[in-house]
Formats: C-alpha cells, sequence, structure tokens
C-alpha cells in the first residue's frame, strides 16, 4: 500500500515553502508511488489570523527588522514551564486552524514533515491529547536552531550544521533524534552546475565578473539603494538583479540608467535560481537560510547585506566564521568592500571555495530519506 506523506510548511517569508517544495520533489523521486501532499497551514486559516502571522512578519523585516531581532532573542530561552500566555497563544493558534487539524485527523498519514515550527507545534499538541498518533519529523531552516522548533513529541530533527544540533540538544532533545543533513534545497542543486550553459541560457557576460542581487522570494530590503550602489561601481560588471515577486522595485529600477563600463539584466520572481548562481562569482544578498544554502551548493562567493536581526544574524556569524563570505555593514562602504575583492582574484577563489566546501547540495534527498525510513 502507497506510504502517505503530510508535508507541511508556513508562508511566512519564502524559505520555509521552499524547503517544503525540496523535501517533497526529492520524495517523488525517491518514491514515485508515495502519495506526498505539500501543504501552507495559512492557506487553511482565515484571512486575519493569515495576515497576523504571515504578512506582518514581512512588514516587521521591511520597516522594524531590530524588533524583530529583539523578539527573537527573546523568546530563544529554555522556558521551564508553561506559562498561561503559551497557553492561550496554542488556544488561538487552533482556533485559526481547524481546517488544518482535521486534514491531520482525518487521513491515515505515515508520517508528518514540518519546515516551519508553527504545524509542528499543533501536531505535537493533537498527538499530547491522543487525538493523532501520525510520528514527525522537524527540518530547521536556519544555520542555527531556537527554541520554538522545540517540541514533544517529536521523532526526529534535522538541522543545518553541527552546530544547530549541538544547540537543539540544549534545549533537551535527545541527540539521537537529530541528524545533520544541511537545509534541503531543490534537488535540481544536487547536479553540477554547467557554466558556459548558464551564461549561454541568460545572455551573460562570462568576461567580467557577475554580481548576483537577490531580495529573496518576496524581494524585501533596500533593493534599490543595493542596485545604485553597484553601478556606481568603477569595475565594470555583469549585474543580474533578482527583485522576486517585488513588482514595484522592477520597474523602478528599469528606469534607472546604467554607466557604460555595466552590463545589467533585471528579473522578477525566477525558477532558475540554480542556473543564476552557477553563473554568478558573487553573490550579493541578505543571509536568509534557503537562498545562502542555494550560494553554497553553488560554491559562489557573499557578500552578506542586511541581516534581519536573529536568525539571519548568526546565519551570517556562521558564513564569516567559516569564510565564505565578506559582510557590509553600511551602504555607504559598499564600493569600498567590493572593489578590493572583484579586483583580486585569488581571494575571491578562495571564498568560493570555502562556499562549496559549507555546502550541502543533497539536502534534500537525505531528508528525504529519512522520512521514508520512519515511513
Amino acid at each position: 500500500m502507497p506510504k502517505k506523506i503530510l508535508v507541511l510548511s508556513a508562508a511566512v517569508g519564502a524559505g520555509h515553502l521552499r524547503a517544503a517544495e525540496a523535501v517533497t520533489l526529492a520524495l517523488r523521486q525517491l518514491a514515485p508511488d508515495a502519495l506526498v501532499q505539500n501543504i501552507d497551514v495559512l492557506t487553511l486559516t482565515n484571512a486575519a489570523f493569515r495576515r497576523v502571522y504571515g504578512e506582518a512578519y514581512l512588514d516587521l523585516v521591511n520597516h522594524a527588522p531590530h524588533l524583530l531581532g529583539y523578539f527573537y532573542d527573546r523568546m530563544d530561552r529554555p522556558q521551564p514551564k508553561v506559562r498561561k500566555r503559551d497557553k492561550l497563544l496554542s488556544l488561538v493558534e487552533r482556533l485559526n486552524l481547524s481546517k488544518f487539524i482535521d486534514l491531520v485527523k482525518g487521513e491515515k498519514w505515515d508520517v508528518i514533515v514540518s519546515t516551519h515550527f508553527l504545524p509542528a507545534e499543533i501536531v505535537a499538541t493533537l498527538r499530547k491529547k491522543r487525538k493523532t498518533q501520525v510520528p514527525q519529523i522537524l527540518v530547521t531552516t536556519d544555520f542555527e536552531t531556537h527554541r520554538l522548533w522545540v517540541h514533544k513529541p517529536v521523532e526526529l530533527y534535522t538541522t543545518a550544521t553541527d552546530e544547530g544540533a549541538a544547540y537543539l540538544a540544549t534545549f533537551g532533545v535527545d541527540p539521537e533524534k537529530i541528524r545533520v543533513t544541511g537545509i534541503p534545497i531543490h534537488p535540481k542543486f544536487s547536479e553540477p552546475g554547467d557554466r558556459a550553459a548558464a551564461l549561454k541560457a541568460h545572455d551573460l557576460d562570462g568576461t567580467r565578473p557577475i554580481v548576483l542581487q537577490l531580495a529573496g522570494g518576496f524581494g524585501v530590503g533596500p533593493i534599490e539603494q543595493l542596485y545604485r550602489g553597484l553601478l556606481d561601481l568603477k569595475t565594470p560588471l555583469q549585474i543580474v538583479a533578482v527583485c522576486g515577486k517585488n513588482e514595484k522595485t522592477l520597474a523602478k529600477l528599469k528606469t534607472i540608467n546604467v554607466p557604460t563600463h555595466h552590463k545589467a539584466k533585471l528579473m522578477g520572481f525566477t525558477t532558475q535560481m540554480d542556473e543564476l548562481l552557477t553563473a554568478a562569482d558573487l553573490v550579493l544578498t541578505k543571509p536568509g537560510g534557503l537562498t545562502t544554502s542555494e550560494v553554497l551548493a553553488r560554491g559562489a562567493a557573499m557578500a552578506i547585506v542586511n541581516p534581519i536581526p536573529g536568525q539571519e544574524s548568526r546565519n551570517s556569524d556562521y558564513l564569516l566564521e567559516n569564510g565564505a563570505a565578506i559582510k557590509i555593514n553600511n551602504l555607504a562602504t559598499m564600493g569600498l568592500k567590493l572593489e578590493p575583492l572583484l579586483a583580486d582574484r585569488k581571494r575571491l577563489e578562495t571564498l568560493k571555495a570555502n562556499a562549496k566546501r559549507l555546502g550541502h547540495p543533497q539536502a534534500a534527498f537525505d531528508v528525504a530519506r529519512l522520512v521514508l525510513e520512519m515511513a
């Protein structure tokens, strides 16, 4: 009888959705007869809850990132007992996710995989109340874990790094229930990249450094300021700026004159990130967990900008400690950081080699195998 596997995520940023998609695609390749359903739990709730839980996160990223960082650190502390506030939050979530709860209880799933802690918490609560007995795997999506991922009962956690696994264990998670797999990314990253083919596919000039500017799937951050900063560089570049789903900013960039010594290609949301990263020499980006994992898998150097305080600042620390990135703290000094790097081919190649060493291009398949073993 085919195995029934439920893969869950939440559209709080694009990374959790992409991780869920990666695991789903890997499962379908490894077990074509399995019945795999991939659900964003926020699609099963009401508009008000979806606005507060999902879209409010992007509002904080764009307008109050330090407040987001404050809450991230505040909540990343051991909790000796369940407080009334936690019980109230759990009740609010259950009341607004009744359709999701019906989905979990209404089918005979063999295993549940969560790439966000919200569905994992609800499933754990249902299991404590004996309303379901489906085993679950939690797939963490940053280079360091957070207390919000800790829910019991959970059969298995996957983490990006050894440090993430060690930190998870400090919250009382049995080390035997933790596997270091890397963050799951699209299965196409498991295949070797063909730079010549990538250059041709995107009409890129391989005779000058290619700088890929990213803004995440939803197109967040100071995209225009970064683009103008690249255009101000003296080193001749091929700039590829990807604006994600931010069509307004993409339209704005198209009105900006490009100096004659540069070439520029502007894009909206794309599913061809593997090809763009194969072509890139340097990636200018926020260090989100999924984006960073894709960059590392393709062995591109990174220039980190505007990390979200909290998870992304910790991702940034990991990359800098391992020599896979530089960090631009102030946009006004971007040229001071990038010009010497682009002129120093040996240093650039060292960054790229370190990135390649940290990459986990097979992570989606490693996670999928663990899921199938459990199923």
